[in-house]
């Protein structure tokens, strides 16, 4: 904003006269006054007057605060007819609303609807149309005059025929959420051979709006029906229950789902193809049954209860824990191909991404407890109460990701579950040192994607385990649960959280949200431990290292535990026990010093502190090999255990060498694992002793990651024997992993009996597998090879699809320029339709790139060649011999420059775009 030297004269004279009225004890005239303003003010502009003739003052303007969606209108219930032009991809839709003003009399109603062409807009009364006045700004408002104004608790009802057109509008996204399409054609012409043909919907964050005319915010509640017309031959999927099914007699059939319990439009959904309907059921307290379904590809009907068999237990279990029965009327999910993201809790019926299809075996290796537990979680955090602006959105992931926690804890124990947690921990640390702090409610972002992330998830479900063991397990469910019942089928924000612990615990908690939920960062802790011997008591100085400019001053509650050893009288250690004495210390200030009261006569073998692994934090404690081989027998906690493994991985002690020996045999696979990885030391001084042991594991561990660790480490650390039978045995393991591993350590030593081998598995559907039979082909694979690509290519989705084409990659280098050329269509099917954002780049583009510039450089290479040779007077022969090559990399250069051009002028990503832009401009001598 800019203001003039006499706007600004003028302000400050009308206030010095002010301020002089008030001093009493001042007397002077208005001549001496304005004298003495003028004369400020000059001195205030002096310098900047040489510079400019006008000034422009300093704006200082309030900081961004994203607030929840303003209330205008409200939904009341949608009603939607929808039917498929698949050649286009177009949706075309009826969607009739009941609406009412939310407080304020208005004559107008705004709806967001993005991407559409809107045929008619009318009000509904008495069964009659009305047509209304309206406009449709850049594709994205669709704003109505009213016929009158409407007072607060009076309905209407509108009316609005339209044609989605998702594809035709540039698509956003973002890391989690690859696509903001909203209504995704998948194979919808079926040119993609063995990939069935689908659509469906993904509305989080506002994209619902993409196929059906809504004010799409999460602050929004609505019930809803749709009818959907498609082929007969598939099944469709919706909200709520199926109420009919009409077939129409011209080959479709409608079916009407009716969701009666209100939720947020960016859960509401659809699914439409030819799957496979397996039907299972849940008992409600009342007796009565629940329909549970898994819609999944035909193949994998079969498997559909090994997926997901363990869903109406998991009902169970949240239900009794939380005291909220599942509230919704069904419960359905189901998986489709190339989707956004992992999956999506739409409420009653969950989507998930390809990778769910897995077989018995490949179960083995690899369940979906984790994500089935998350979105059904979700059905009472997110979608019974929902966050009112995405800035609230930890009120919807954190507890998403907790959920995780709890059913490992209860259904695979508490290492499990603790194992599990850490990797989330890092996985916030890693946004944290990536992205930087930011705060976990975050008014002040700047696009909402930006709300998905390590924080909102990873982060907020450490904290929720932190707030669990600070006020109880017995509080914390009950907080939940009255959090729950007080907002249910309402939006929260975080003081809705906080207020239902306060009223459980009786505490204030401010302290705790404050600096969890609204601030950034986390501590970073040193500590210094004094025991003697003799001593009766323990020191410990603890100081809060994190940078105070960014991140809070934390309040932190740390359970410490003291191990000690009795003795006897005659001090010998061995005939005396060990005693455990259990406290609590509170940081709250840079540097704390606390004194822990000990037995004189007891020995203090160690201090372990945040004794229950609970705190989110990077802590700094030196303990000695002593206190480490202790914690290892004594303190029962995976992360005690994994300390003391990584410690004495780079020992050569024999103490050491003997811990790392005997976690070998730990009680859980995680630390076995852990250990198997980090051999070195042990394989240098005992090489002898670990091999058997090594060789046990493969047969007989029951863990396969841990099987397959152990072949791993066998072909590093032993390269002079030769293990093809073992190799050989291994490759028929019950687990795919151990199979893809016992091949690759083979290719390593024996590639041809690895080939041989290799042909024998191109017909499983395990991508493991698949990705180490491509790697082999690509290291002695013959033109024949081909086909396995060319047939498998489509059976891997997700991320998983990435590793496999690039070994895919790896083998079309080995082979001629037309093979080059005919695998080049693959990636380009893959860069135009490879679902999320990262394979279509990453798996598509990236590849054709990386061809597209070897043939660029064979060009480059060859024409300095050719200059060179006329240079030096070469023979005719010589020089048309490089410029057919030179003409032949062109050739290939031009072919798939055309492709990539071509993809780019279909391309509605922008990130890709960039990506693409970043790297692609080649010229002939550049």
């Amino acid at each position: 904003m800019k203001m003039n030297k006499l706007l600004i004269i003028g302000t400050a004279l009308g206030l010095g006269l002010v301020a002089c009225k008030s001093k009493k004890d001042v007397q002077k005239s208005p001549e001496e006054i304005k004298e003495e303003i003028d004369s400020s003010v000059n001195d205030m502009f002096s310098d900047l007057d040489d510079a400019h003739d006008e000034e422009q003052v300093k704006v200082i303007e309030r900081p961004i605060y994203q607030a929840a969606e303003k209330r205008i209108n409200d939904v009341i219930h949608t009603k939607l007819e929808v039917s498929f032009d698949w050649k286009n991809h177009y949706l075309n839709g009826e969607a009739t609303l009941d609406m009412t003003p939310y407080f304020y009399p208005t004559d107008s109603l705004t709806l967001d609807a993005k991407g559409m062409e809107i045929h008619r807009v009318a009000l509904i009364h008495n069964k009659a149309y009305k047509d209304l006045e309206y406009t449709y700004d850049d594709h994205l408002f669709l704003r109505i005059k009213l016929d009158k104004t409407y007072k607060r608790g009076e309905e209407y009802k509108i009316y609005v025929k339209y044609t989605a057109k998702p594809d035709e509008f540039e698509m956003g996204g973002s890391n989690a959420i690859a696509g903001d399409k909203g209504l995704y054609f998948i194979n919808a012409d079926s040119s993609e051979v063995g990939k069935p043909t689908q659509i469906w919907t993904q509305g989080e964050t506002e994209a619902s709006s993409r196929w059906f005319p809504t004010i799409d915010a999460p602050n929004e509640k609505m019930t809803q029906e749709i009818e959907i017309t498609v082929d007969k031959k598939y099944k469709t999927l919706s909200n709520g229950l199926l109420i009919f099914s009409t077939e129409n007699g011209d080959g479709t059939r409608t079916d009407l789902w009716k969701q009666s319990l209100p939720h947020t439009p960016y859960l509401a959904m659809m699914a439409i193809g030819d799957f496979a309907l397996v039907k299972d059921t849940w008992k409600r307290p009342n007796g009565k049954k629940m329909e549970v379904n898994y819609y999944v590809e035909k193949e994998y009907e079969q498997y559909a209860k090994d997926i997901f068999g363990e869903t109406p237990r998991m009902i169970t279990y949240f239900s009794e824990l939380l005291g909220v029965e599942y509230p919704w009327e069904k419960y359905s999910q189901v998986v489709v191909r190339d989707y956004v993201s992992g999956a999506m809790e739409n409420t009653t019926a969950t989507i998930h991404g390809e990778f769910l299809h897995r077989t018995k075996r490949e179960l083995l290796d690899q369940h979906n407890e984790s994500i089935i537990a998350h979105e059904l979680f979700h059905h009472w955090f997110g979608d019974l109460v929902t966050c009112e602006s995405w800035a609230n959105l930890p009120l919807n992931e954190s507890f998403a990701n907790y959920s995780q926690f709890l059913w490992d804890e209860y259904a695979h124990g508490m290492d499990e579950a603790e194992y599990n947690a850490e990797n989330e921990m890092m996985g916030y640390m890693y946004t944290a040192k990536q992205s930087g702090y930011v705060d976990m409610i975050r008014y002040n972002y700047g696009d909402k994607e930006e709300m998905f992330d390590g924080n909102s998830y990873n982060k907020g479900g450490r904290i929720l385990h932190m707030l669990r063991k600070y006020i109880g397990d017995e509080a914390f469910f009950l907080g939940l649960k009255k959090y729950l019942n007080d907002n249910k089928f309402k939006n929260a924000e975080i003081d809705h959280l906080r207020l239902a612990f306060e009223e459980v615990t009786g505490e204030d908690l401010h302290w705790f949200f404050n600096q969890w939920f609204l601030d950034k960062g986390h501590p970073i802790v040193s500590f210094d431990v004094d025991y003697t011997a003799g001593d009766d008591r323990v020191m410990i100085i603890s100081k809060q290292e994190q940078n105070l400019e960014i991140a809070p001053l934390y309040k932190l509650p740390i359970a410490v535990n003291v191990y000690s050893e009795r003795t006897t009288p005659t001090g010998d250690e061995s005939k005396g026990g060990p005693t455990l004495s259990s406290h609590i210390i509170w940081l709250d200030a840079s540097v704390d010093t606390f004194y822990l009261d000990v037995n004189a006569k007891e020995t203090v073998k160690l201090v372990d502190i945040d004794a229950t692994k609970s705190l989110l934090a990077e802590m700094e404690y030196d303990k000695d090999l002593d206190a480490i081989i202790y914690q290892y027998t004594h303190a029962p906690k995976y992360a005690n255990r994994k300390e003391a493994v990584l410690y004495c991985k780079s020992k050569s002690d024999d103490e050491a060498i003997d811990l790392m020996m005997t976690a070998l045999k730990d009680k859980f696979w995680g630390i076995r694992e852990l250990a198997v990885r980090n051999l070195r030391k042990v394989a240098r001084k005992r090489p002898e002793e670990l091999k058997p042991v090594l060789m046990d594991m493969i047969k007989n561990d029951p863990q396969s990651s841990v099987r397959a660790a152990a072949l791993t480490a066998l072909q590093k650390y032993y390269k002079s024997d030769d293990f093809t039978e073992l190799y050989v045995e291994a490759s028929k393991d019950s687990s795919f992993y151990v199979n893809s591993v016992a091949l690759g350590s083979l290719a390593e030593s024996n590639l041809d009996k690895a080939y041989e081998l290799a042909k024998t598995y191109e017909n499983e559907t395990s991508s493991s597998i698949l990705t180490t039979v491509g790697s082999i082909y690509s290291k002695k694979g013959n033109k024949e090879d081909h086909a396995f690509f060319k047939k498998n290519w489509t059976a891997i989705g997700g991320f998983e699809k990435i590793s496999f084409l690039n070994t895919y990659s790896a083998y079309l280098k080995q082979q001629d320029d037309a093979t080059i050329l005919e695998g080049m269509g693959i990636f380009k099917e893959v860069a135009k339709n490879g679902g999320t954002m990262w394979v279509k780049y990453f798996a598509g583009y990236q590849t054709i790139m990386k061809f597209r510039e070897n043939y660029f450089v064979g060009m480059s290479e060859a024409d300095k060649e050719i200059k060179r040779l006329e240079s030096e007077g070469a023979s005719s022969s010589d020089i048309n011999l490089k410029q057919r090559e030179m003409e032949e990399n062109k050739k290939m250069f031009d072919a798939l420059d055309k492709i990539l051009e071509e993809l780019k002028t279909q391309e509605t990503n922008e990130q890709i775009l960039d990506f693409i832009d970043s790297g692609a401009s080649m010229e002939i001598g550049g």
